[in-house]
């Protein structure tokens, strides 16, 4: 008898891995500063760990999908 392992691969743990990194980046942030010095953060024009951490949560939801996906067997 097998039983279906889904969502228990490589994709799956590294799409974990960068949502909550992503977490902690973001958490982190509002801690050490206020919500609204991280939200002006998010809408200037330079690259900061706000806009990456959102990036993260991006690459790690399409990981965890690609990673949930159900595989063709023939």
């Amino acid at each position: 008898m097998q039983y279906p392992r889904k969502g228990r691969n490589w994709y799956s743990a590294m799409g974990i891995l960068f949502i909550v990194s992503g977490v902690i980046v973001i958490t982190r942030d509002i801690i050490l500063w206020s919500p609204e010095f991280v939200a002006d953060f998010l809408f200037d024009s330079e690259i900061n760990s706000a806009k990456i951490s959102f990036g993260m949560f991006a690459f790690g939801g399409f990981l965890l999908i690609l990673g949930l996906r159900k595989k063709i067997v023939q």
